[in-house]
């Protein structure tokens, strides 16, 4: 279906921007500038992150989404080195953007601007993986599936923990997305500087994975920032709420309602920039736009250089304490 609707002879302005979007498999070949916001927007002049470093490997390179702006794959790469650190084995990468951003044909509503990352909470093996086993590998849950948003102590471990504050820590890092269990788990557990929790937000899913967003690049005024996020460690009622029923609750059907057919996001619906990046020329090659660094010593890529509060939610759930009037607006739940 998908192949039928990418040889559709539609003009672009009648065609999903999912579709014209993911048939670009190379970025446009531009000045680098993300336009438009996370869930709605492009970029011109991405880079692909290689598919093996020193301290990741990139999985599902079917999906062609480990294209991003460059201050993206500079941290990726950082990031890497500074997890084997902690004792982590390598990172194995997950989606980062399209080579043009903009809609995906799957998964997500953000990673439009290359600024957004997924990391796999399944750490990097001690050899290099084939294309097939990039495929097919399949993801672990850090959750106990037999209990209500509870992390699985036998897979959960204090390295995780490190792993998902270490990305919280760098100044470019604007959150960082993780299963409300996960959150709270941290909550309850984390010894180390309380105030990066508060960019490590609660979300739907990511269980299997966190997600990893970083903030407009300076010098970039077509790139639409998120609100900033609000003071405190997260460890309080709005994360409480995540485990009411409201949250998980399904829409009660309108018997009189008529079905509405989906509207799908068009071109014109994303900045009027993104036209430009659409139409733009491709780099002669994928070579000519992914980083190829030498050994790990070489420099990076792009780069120029005591209280718990887990007593306090536990209570709040508990005492089903009345919520504030501005809670997280959760974002649409993912097709299963």
């Amino acid at each position: 279906m998908t192949l039928t609707a990418l040889a559709s002879p539609l003009s672009a302005e009648e065609r999903p921007a999912k579709e014209l979007f993911g048939a670009k498999r190379l970025p446009a070949k531009m000045v680098t500038a993300p336009y438009g916001s996370y869930a709605k927007g492009c970029i011109a002049g991405a880079v692909a992150i290689p598919t093996d470093g020193p301290g990741w490997q990139a999985m599902r390179l079917s999906r062609n989404r480990r294209w991003g702006h460059p201050n993206m794959i500079a941290l990726l790469e950082q990031f890497s080195q500074d997890a084997q650190q902690l004792g982590w084995p390598g990172l194995l990468l997950g989606d980062i953007s399209q080579p043009r951003g903009g809609p995906m044909l799957s998964g997500h509503a953000s990673h439009q601007v290359g600024l957004d990352a997924d990391i796999w909470f399944t750490p990097m093996p001690d050899h290099r993986l084939s294309a097939e086993e990039r495929e097919k590998l399949p993801f672990t849950s850090m959750l106990d599936k037999s209990k209500f948003l509870t992390v699985n102590s036998k897979r959960w471990t204090s390295t995780h923990a490190r792993l998902v504050m270490k990305a919280a820590s760098y100044p470019q890092v604007d959150r960082v997305f993780v299963n409300p269990a996960i959150k709270k788990k941290l909550c309850e557990t984390w010894q180390g500087d309380r105030a990066l929790l508060g960019k490590v937000r609660p979300i739907y899913g990511h269980d299997e994975h966190f997600h990893i967003r970083i903030k407009c690049p300076e010098g970039a005024p077509g790139c639409k920032p998120q609100a900033k996020v609000p003071p405190g460690d997260g460890c309080d009622a709005s994360l409480a709420w995540w485990f009411t029923k409201e949250p998980w609750a399904k829409a009660k059907p309108n018997p009189g309602a008529k079905p509405v057919k989906p509207r799908y996001v068009m071109l014109s619906d994303l900045p009027k920039a993104c036209s430009t990046v659409l139409a733009g020329a491709s780099p002669a090659s994928e070579q000519e736009v992914t980083y190829r660094g030498g050994s790990a010593a070489t420099a990076l890529a792009f780069s120029g250089s005591d209280r718990s509060a887990g007593g306090a939610v536990e209570a709040i759930i508990n005492a089903d304490t009345t919520l504030p009037a501005i809670v997280p607006i959760p974002i649409p739940r993912p097709f299963h």
